[in-house]
């Protein structure tokens, strides 16, 4: 009995500093965790640093039209973010690798072409080169974003129904490629190459008649010359656009109250 209460002591002692050295670890473990889950979500929280962001962001502007009544550069992508969240859809056209020659031989990087839009009226293209593909194509969707245009929508013979294709004939060029678009009655489809019928889709257009033009092979000119042509419909003023409008303060203008406000509580 005496030689086995020492053993049974050192024991004791034994899972004393083995449950005090575990409940230390737990502690620190915990308590990084929380800091860094925290952290992520204040990253992750949009801070605007132009003027239409904080609009936008502060509710002043309701719709994305008012920002293309008004002509207003969008700068930041989370502004498209706002407006349509997760309707947008986005297609990758094509990744190319490209070359330049240096001192210490060939520098290769990725070129990535994307289109973006929500079927709706809205379609955008973007390009971006970087030296890996994922980040060639993360900048060309925020590309694509901050050049989304509005795309009108018209009828071939009676105005039965909803807009189903373009409302006239437009041209749209890029380098050599030469992209023409033609209305088409309803139920045709979309007579195009798959390019620019991807395009045509993404911008909600149903029915088409297409002719191209030029060296077609390079993709990214074809592809721009058909967003150009796209873009183009509202560049027209027809007879059901006359009617007169009342002339409304620029956002800017209006909001620029808040705007002095907001500038002043900031610095």
């Amino acid at each position: 009995m005496a030689d086995q209460q020492p053993t049974g002591e050192r024991g004791e002692r034994g899972e004393g500093r083995g449950r005090g050295g575990r409940g230390r670890g737990r502690g620190r473990g915990d308590g990084r965790g929380r800091g860094r889950g925290r952290g992520d979500g204040d990253r992750n929280e949009w801070k605007p640093v132009t003027k239409l962001g904080r609009l936008v962001k502060e509710r002043r502007i309701k719709s994305i039209e008012e920002i293309y009544q008004h002509s207003l550069d969008i700068k930041e992508p989370e502004i498209i973010d706002f407006f349509f969240g997760e309707g947008l859809k986005d297609e990758v056209l094509k990744i190319m690798p490209v070359q330049k020659q240096t001192t210490a031989g060939q520098r290769t990087r990725f070129k990535a072409f994307v289109a973006i839009g929500d079927a709706n009226g809205h379609l955008g293209l973007g390009v971006k080169c970087s030296k890996e593909v994922a980040t060639s194509i993360r900048g060309a969707i925020i590309n694509a974003k901050l050049s989304l245009m509005p795309v009108r929508r018209g009828y071939w013979g009676n105005m039965l129904g909803d807009p189903h294709t373009v409302p006239m004939k437009t041209t749209g060029t890029c380098g050599s490629c030469t992209v023409r678009l033609v209305p088409a009655p309803r139920g045709t489809g979309i007579v195009a190459a798959p390019t620019p019928k991807k395009l045509l889709q993404l911008a909600g257009i149903e029915d088409c008649y297409t002719a191209s033009r030029g060296q077609t092979a390079t993709l990214g000119n074809f592809a721009k010359a058909t967003y150009d042509a796209i873009i183009k419909t509202y560049t027209y003023l027809t007879p059901d656009l006359w009617a007169d409008k009342a002339i409304t303060l620029s956002p800017y203008v209006e909001h620029s109250d808040f705007l002095n406000k907001s500038k002043k509580t900031r610095s």
